[in-house]
């Protein structure tokens, strides 16, 4: 029997019930039937969602042995006992393991040599049986390696309980500390600790500190950040001198510091708050490295003594350039690692602090992956990176600073026989509506030709000066390997091209994201590469944001969509700051209770800009307990869609009644659920 036959006539979609709620502002009346959803109390919101998940499972029901298989086949090609690479900490080796069959990974260490017995530190499959969902949060060592501080979430709501284990003993300290954020810092003396408490909106706020084995009641409130634009976080320098608390909005930058060998001291500002203005700071010897957009839109290297850190004294350790970002740098004792990004592209150098002679780490792949792996030891002259590409594996590298040479410690192996060579990735160039160049990621099997008949899933996100990156998936080879080819939009709002990329793509020019991904998908047609009807889309949250505004935009463009967790209902939760997106966003997307910038959003909303039109086919996940876009977002543009759109092609929303953000916890069920998004997609294509 026909599946659409099927899909149309024989099954039939929820039908969300309308209570009209009007909303007002700036003289604006907007009339919002399912403002409702948002109430969880209301009994018949899990009676929508159940239903839509019923619906979702009945039109998906012809794809379940193709599910079934996706799964096998992306299964099989991971190594489900495996090993990470151990890093050095001391007198102690640690890393971690999978074990076939088991979910979660098993925390472990060595002392002295590789050789010693194995001791066990936390065994995740453990902590996460009984639960629907299981995610660790901390993982910190004391100094002396005797105490494990961790964290656990058991909803996805991440809101995380802190606990302490004995590792001599192998007992619990007495103590539970709920409510905390993922930052945790040991000070030297290995009873002391700070830990980040969160506030209804989940934003963390407060830092206490907390003395082991003693009641979280008497734990002392260090700071408290009102300002709920702000985020607080602390860490521990490399050279593990000093605490260092940072208070950070999307756009400025406040740090404080504590001697860590002295925790009931008090912290120090280095420098205050000046809006726009942000920084990160690192430590050496008798100064703290600044790196800040302080008259410096790409940012720059400063130094200054910590006895008299403010800015007056700032001395220009690397200027600003316009064509260079610098992402961030790391010190150790006699080296100085700086991360840039360039035409694009990530690199590194090494400068020698004594010599001040430089050495670049480079990469011959037109596009990829590279990031600073574990470093936790100062006074060393191996850098550990990882490296990985669209056809390259995750591989973890060890540099020698001093001789430059490098050590590939360990590539993840793809099993089923995966051979590189079979597959090409290139690095496109699209033109924007404005002239502007719209890099463009691409992977595909070799031996395709441009004759406009292949399939091609194109993705993206371009938020928060976030750079999407050109990563390895052994997952994606199902999708390669039938031919479709895959290909990411380095679209404005990310950082990839620089700070400017960034801010190009916020506030009042944050439509240039959906119409540099529309230039992608016209350019990626124009060359032959696929065409509208081979063509699938795919984004996640921000990305579900994308993926909402453009096919408001261009509908026609596009034949498949699928939109994770999206963040689409933009006026209306951005209006409400009891939520975590809210004013800590006001920075990214604008204050909606200016009606430029308030007219300015409704005009992309996803929500908002429904209309009586043809849609592409929809495929809209939820997690009912995500704190970052809250599940009714993707519940009431489903409904509004449906409400609305004259087509006949299929719309499903799939809510994870158990998870957040991220979805299923644990390897397995989080295969599952892409399988579930990859059978859609090909489904919908036609390839099955």
């Amino acid at each position: 029997m026909n599946k659409d036959k099927i899909s149309q006539n024989q099954i039939t979609p929820p039908v969300a019930e309308q209570q009209p709620q009007v909303l007002e502002l700036h003289g604006d009346r907007r009339v919002d039937n399912y403002f409702w959803m948002r109430d969880l109390d209301n009994p018949k919101v899990v009676e929508y969602l159940e239903a839509e998940n019923l619906y979702t499972k009945a039109m998906m029901q012809h794809t379940e042995e193709l599910q079934s298989k996706l799964y096998d086949e992306m299964l099989s090609r991971i190594k489900e006992t495996d090993l990470s690479v151990p890093y050095r900490k001391d007198n102690y080796y640690y890393y971690s393991r999978t074990e076939a069959g088991k979910a979660y990974r098993i925390y472990c260490r060595k002392q002295g040599d590789l050789d010693a017995s194995e001791e066990i530190l936390l065994d995740e499959n453990e902590l996460a049986a009984g639960h629907d969902f299981f995610e660790l949060g901390t993982l910190a060592i004391s100094p002396n390696h005797q105490i494990l501080a961790y964290s656990y979430d058991t909803s996805g709501s991440e809101q995380y309980t802190l606990l302490f284990l004995d590792l001599n003993t192998y007992e619990l300290y007495p103590e539970s500390i709920a409510e905390t954020s993922y930052s945790f810092c040991w000070c030297n003396d290995n009873k002391t600790c700070f830990y980040t408490k969160i506030d209804e909106a989940n934003r963390p706020y407060q830092l206490y500190k907390h003395s082991l084995g003693t009641s979280p009641e008497k734990d002392e409130l260090v700071y408290h950040e009102a300002d709920n634009a702000y985020a607080l976080a602390v860490g521990k320098t490399r050279s593990q001198a000093y605490i260092l608390m940072s208070l950070q909005s999307s756009i400025t930058t406040e740090f404080h510091y504590l001697d860590a060998n002295n925790p009931h001291s008090d912290f120090q500002i280095i420098y205050p708050r000046e809006s726009g203005i942000e920084y990160d700071v690192e430590h050496h010897s008798d100064d703290f490295y600044i790196v800040t957009n302080q008259e410096a839109t790409n940012f720059k290297l400063v130094k200054t003594p910590i006895a008299a850190p403010s800015k007056e004294n700032w001395q220009t350790v690397i200027p600003h350039r316009e064509d260079v970002l610098l992402s961030g740098v790391s010190l150790f004792t006699n080296h100085l690692v700086i991360y840039e990004r360039k035409d694009g592209l990530e690199t590194a150098r090494v400068r020698d602090l004594s010599t001040g002679s430089e050495s670049n780490i480079i990469f011959p792949e037109p596009t990829y992956q590279f990031s600073e792996g574990s470093n936790p030891e100062f006074n060393t002259n191996i850098l550990r990176f990882n490296y990985n590409s669209l056809i390259t594996p995750p591989s973890v590298f060890d540099y020698d600073m001093d001789t430059h040479e490098r050590e590939l410690k360990k590539q993840t192996e793809v099993l089923g026989n995966y051979d590189q060579n079979q597959y090409q990735s290139e690095w496109l160039l699209a033109t924007a509506e404005d002239g502007t160049q719209i890099p463009i990621s691409i992977v595909y099997k070799r031996g395709i030709e441009k004759d406009g008949r292949n399939p091609l899933l194109l993705t993206g996100y371009g938020a928060y000066g976030v750079s999407y990156p050109a990563s390895f998936s052994s997952a994606r080879l199902a999708l390669l390997d039938r031919g479709i080819v895959c290909a990411i939009a380095h679209i404005r709002g990310g950082e990839e091209m620089g700070r400017k990329w960034y801010e190009d793509g916020k506030f009042l020019q944050k439509k240039n994201t959906f119409t540099d991904f529309i230039a992608s998908a016209e350019y990626l047609i124009k060359e032959g590469w696929t065409a509208s009807d081979r063509l699938a889309i795919t984004g996640g949250s921000a990305g579900g944001l994308l993926m909402g505004a453009v096919i408001n935009l261009r509908p026609e463009l596009f034949k498949v969509v699928v939109a994770d967790v999206p963040f689409v209902d933009v006026v209306t939760t951005i209006l409400d700051t009891s939520l975590p997106l809210s004013a800590m966003e006001w920075e990214e997307w604008g204050n909606p209770n200016d009606k430029v910038y308030y007219d300015y959003m409704k005009s992309y909303s996803p929500y908002d800009n429904v209309e009586a039109k043809d849609y592409p086919h929809l495929l809209i996940t939820a997690g009912l307990n995500d704190s970052r876009v809250k599940y009714w977002e993707p519940a009431k543009w489903t409904a509004k869609l449906r409400q609305l759109k004259t087509d006949n092609n299929i719309l499903l929303l799939k809510t994870n009644m158990d998870a957040g953000h991220s979805g299923a916890s644990g390897r397995y069920e989080s295969l599952r659920e892409l399988a579930f998004e990859y059978a859609f997609i090909l489904d919908r294509l036609g390839l099955v």
